[in-house]
């Protein structure tokens, strides 16, 4: 049996270690040698990439109350991001700008991972807006310097033709969305919402003459230990703006995820014993 945390033994201690991880984590900021993206423009000229993400989740298994918050949160969140400038050798940094959402309105309780337990929080949902930008700065130059991705996944997805693997969680003071800009260029995010959806767009200062597009490899269901597990690679094919012809591609990371809802029928789960007489 694994060994329980203080905090889970004195509940009554956790916001004082959050307090703590948080304050340790923005002094250990001051002295990493990053320069972090803390400025401001109008919107940049060229466009870099774009995508947009369902809001709402039917498929959640909650009261949609908490999916109608988390849209509430994801808008006060973007506010405190949106049309941030990322200079060249500046890194960008989700949970140093986020710590200054409370002037923007305050969140609701929306869903959030704890333990590999579905709760709700203040603030719950916001893993929905670094999962949107994680993705875009997959389909930019900017440089992935921390990522985290979820270590469950509690329901599926809504829209069936996402890609799997991109998402990136965070939680202030442990984990965090981070990308440098080793370019020339000024790069820009952009965010904004209608009734149903969450739009997202990369901008610079110049125009770029190739596109990056993310695709998965080798998706596959494993059982393991009576858990069932999504197995998949995410790829990365740079492409010729002019040409439409394919640059190169590789191989950005391999992604595992504990399934924690039921998949359809017709979703082939393969036995680990099985992969490895395989190999």
């Amino acid at each position: 049996m694994a060994r329980k945390r203080l905090t889970q033994l004195f509940p009554f201690l956790l916001p004082l270690r959050i307090w703590q991880r948080n304050l340790f984590y923005q002094i250990g900021m001051k002295f990493d040698g990053n320069k972090y993206s803390k400025n401001f423009g109008e919107k940049l000229k060229y466009k870099v990439c774009k995508t947009k993400t369902l809001m709402i989740n039917e498929n959640s298994g909650h009261d949609i109350i908490y999916q109608k918050n988390k849209v509430e949160n994801l808008k006060i969140a973007s506010k405190t991001m949106n049309h941030i400038l990322i200079y060249p050798n500046e890194t960008f940094s989700f949970c140093y700008l986020v710590r200054n959402s409370k002037k923007y309105g305050k969140y609701k309780d929306g869903l959030i991972l704890v333990d590999g337990k579905i709760v709700a929080k203040k603030g719950g949902g916001l893993c929905h807006l670094s999962n949107l930008l994680h993705y875009l700065f997959l389909m930019s130059p900017l440089t992935v310097t921390e990522r985290h991705g979820h270590k469950v996944k509690s329901f599926p997805n809504p829209d069936k033709s996402s890609l799997e693997g991109i998402d990136a969680t965070i939680s202030s003071g442990w984990l965090d969305l981070k990308v440098k800009n080793e370019t020339n260029n000024i790069y820009q995010i952009d965010i904004s919402f209608d009734e149903d959806y969450m739009y997202g767009k990369i901008l610079s200062n110049s125009e770029s003459n190739v596109d990056y597009k993310i695709v998965n490899g080798n998706l596959k269901y494993i059982k393991e230990n009576e858990n069932i597990y999504e197995c998949v690679e995410v790829i990365r094919a740079e492409i010729d703006k002019k040409t439409r012809k394919e640059i190169r591609k590789e191989k950005l990371y391999d992604e595992k995820v504990l399934i924690e809802y039921e998949l359809p029928s017709d979703v082939k789960v393969e036995e680990m014993w099985f992969l490895w007489k395989k190999q």
